[in-house]
């Protein structure tokens, strides 16, 4: 799905990132003054999974094409073909796609022509052929057939080759000392410098002259890369580096001489997941030749999921607003000094609602829905385009709620079955996961790293050949830079929401729920007093979320003439935390409104005095509205808002001593809600959204 941008206006902008490392516009490719001449950096977009570096990535491709060459490579897609031979490896898969890409014809220039990284890849091929298998070669020269095409246009000319290397092997008398490899790359390379290239062509082969133990001679130095790719290891990478030079040489040549005024701006190398080891031996090539003081023209966007990487560890770092007219960047002494790490930001509530007016012209959806939808999401963009989109092919709009968006279903691709929204983010946030989703899907009922364990012996089973599961999965959610915190083993809103709703409705048994009524007994069972993980805020918090909410305003009740109101309205906040019982599917007001406002559940507890009884009905109604009002996958109601502050206005006045914080919460909240931040520990406090007790339980 190529989905619309929003909030990247410091990249695509007249003056933004790619205007200003290309020296082109995106719109219109206009010159523009090179912020970097003569050394520019390795733009490296970071940034979690669903934030857009591949969207970016695409863009930049889609509005540079015709206007410059550009080539975009996935790394993580870089796979090799079922007759792959010998001198397949994912740099020598991913430069001839490179190259062929960057050959495309563009506006008022000649394509650009590859004959050293022809050669190089020809030498390297050359391994494994033998004068008894052609088969071998002659495949191995048709994978190569569109980056050959780009120095000799005959469709044909690479299968003369074959029969004529071959040949000359045949005729050569062979000295038993010599290396198999060098002597077929030696024989494949004059035959190709013979047959297909031109006089000129010809003197791109003395390029590899540099190459150790050449001592100057191009046609040496081929043979050594040659033999080194064979040998394998640390030299096998010395070859493979110095193809990625070669594709950076042949881009040199194209903008160099005569050619240099026909050829406007500066090419384009995108390389999306860069901080795989592919990736990484794409970009750090030219990190070092740069760093030794050579100088390329070529302009460089990568990105990196991962924003600690150790490839970044001395990049000038910067967030993606600070980037919008200047990067202030600068090289150090490191060699990885030489990239610009540009984080990308969340959508901003603006850019949200954009997003929602895009799919939703005529207005139908909920006033705060959008709001909403960046509390969910966080501003996660893929996450905001796919909620958006299901919004404005809903049947019912003016019913909707985050939650009940993620039950939809949507038309990705044209070419795919509609997809429900929850299990498609799912997908694309979790990719490849396997059995990985639905071990998270439990473990994100966890509130730590002990009830994960928890629940991993007891749900998961307890032995597994691989090691602990619970650690294995906090391993794998770092790995795709998922935060893992001490008050959710998901740390994650967006993420763990989705893996509730799964674990919720994965199995369609509405209404038993049973596995999701079973993960939670085993926590609820975990908390309790003689439990392996006694804690009272965390056993409340689990039998709101089975459903005995009276179990929890009883508590609060109890509690409440304590002298430390500040602990008691952190423990109410906590329990209300809970995650709520969704039934897929309904329709109508949430059912914590009416309780909240009084009208449902007003029964009294037998044996109880009537104050009471009274303070028992009162916390009722602020438990479930705190529930709602928290609750990321509803929306704030304006009249449980004003409900909530009534009740807490009512708390301050019967408490003994704590009434000043009853007071401030009651004032507090509602901004807090109304401001769409979490609710504020102690109530007013900049940046307080804890959750209270469970920030210090056993699974802290």
């Amino acid at each position: 799905m190529e989905r619309e941008l929003y909030g990247r206006e410091a990249i695509f902008a007249d003056d933004g990132l790619a205007a200003r490392l290309t020296g082109l516009t995106p719109y219109g490719s206009a010159r523009v003054v090179y912020e970097h001449r003569d050394d520019p950096p390795v733009a490296v977009l970071t940034g979690g999974r669903g934030m857009g570096k591949t969207a970016v990535l695409k863009q930049l491709r889609n509005l540079y094409r015709e206007i410059t060459p550009v080539a975009l490579v996935d790394c993580e897609a870089v796979v090799a073909p079922e007759d792959a031979g010998p001198a397949w490896t994912p740099v020598t898969g991913a430069l001839p796609t490179l190259a062929t890409q960057l050959t495309a014809k563009v506006r008022a220039a000649r394509p650009v022509q590859f004959p050293r990284l022809s050669l190089g890849l020809v030498a390297v091929a050359s391994i494994s052929w033998t004068r008894e298998d052609e088969t071998r070669a002659r495949r191995d020269l048709q994978s190569l057939g569109p980056l050959l095409a780009t120095v000799d246009g005959r469709g044909d000319a690479a299968t003369g080759w074959v029969t004529k290397v071959l040949t000359k092997l045949a005729a050569s008398a062979f000295d038993s000392v010599a290396p198999m490899a060098g002597m077929v790359a030696e024989a494949t390379i004059e035959t190709v410098l013979e047959e297909s290239f031109s006089r000129f062509q010809r003197r791109s082969a003395d390029w590899y002259g540099s190459y150790p133990h050449a001592g100057g001679n191009g046609r040496i130095g081929l043979r050594q890369l040659a033999v080194d790719f064979e040998r394998g290891g640390d030299l096998r990478r010395r070859a493979e580096d110095h193809l990625v030079l070669a594709l950076a040489a042949d881009l040199l040549a194209a903008y160099g001489g005569l050619a240099r005024g026909a050829r406007r701006g500066r090419p384009v190398l995108l390389v999306d997941n860069a901080h795989t080891p592919l990736g990484r031996q794409l970009v750090e090539p030219l990190l070092r030749q740069r760093a030794a003081g050579a100088l390329d023209r070529i302009a460089v966007f990568a990105s990196s999921r991962v924003r600690d990487h150790e490839g970044l560890s001395h990049a000038v770092r910067r967030r993606l607003p600070e980037v919008a007219h200047a990067s202030r960047w600068s090289r150090g002494t490191g060699v990885t000094s030489g990239i610009l790490a540009v984080e990308l930001t969340p959508l901003d509530p603006e850019q949200v609602r954009s997003a929602f007016d895009r799919h939703d012209r005529a207005g139908r959806i909920p006033a705060g829905l959008a709001r909403g939808v960046h509390r969910l999401t966080g501003g996660r963009p893929l996450a905001v385009e796919l909620l958006a989109l299901a919004a404005g092919e809903a049947a019912e709009p003016a019913s909707l709620v985050p939650g009940s968006l993620l039950d939809l279903m949507v038309e990705v691709r044209e070419d795919r079955a509609p997809a429900q929204v929850a299990d498609e983010l799912l997908t694309r946030l979790l990719p490849e996961a396997g059995q990985r989703v639905d071990f998270l899907a439990v473990l994100a009922a966890a509130h730590g790293e002990d009830s994960a364990r928890l629940l991993a012996g007891s749900r998961l089973g307890r032995g597994s050949p691989d090691g602990d599961v619970a650690l294995r999965m906090r391993d794998a959610l770092r790995a795709d830079d998922w935060p893992v915190g001490p008050g959710h083993f998901v740390a994650d809103p967006l993420l763990r929401a989705l893996l509730l709703h799964r674990l919720r409705f994965q199995d369609g048994d509405h209404p038993s729920y049973a596995v999701w009524q079973a993960v939670h007994v085993s926590l609820r069972g975990a908390y309790t007093p003689g439990g392996r993980h006694p804690s009272v805020p965390h056993l409340l918090h689990q039998k709101l979320v089975l459903g005995d909410a009276e179990a929890c305003v009883g508590h609060l009740r109890l509690r409440f003439d304590e002298p430390d109101v500040s602990a008691w309205l952190a423990l109410l906040h906590f329990i209300a935390s809970a995650p709520y019982p969704r039934t897929r599917g309904s329709v109508g007001p949430d059912p914590r409104r009416a309780v909240a406002l009084g009208r449902a559940d007003n029964t009294v507890p037998r044996g109880l005095e009537p104050s009471a009884a009274e303070l028992h009905v009162l916390l009722r109604r602020l438990l479930h509205g705190v529930w709602l009002l928290s609750d990321p996958l509803a929306l704030p109601d304006e009249e449980v808002t004003d409900k909530m502050a009534h009740e807490l206005r009512q708390l301050s006045g019967r408490h003994p001593t704590g009434n000043s914080v009853l007071w401030d919460a009651a004032t507090h909240w509602p901004r807090d809600i109304r401001a769409w931040r979490p609710l504020s520990m102690p109530p007013g406090e900049p940046g307080a959204g804890g959750q209270g007790p469970g920030n210090g339980g056993p699974d802290a």
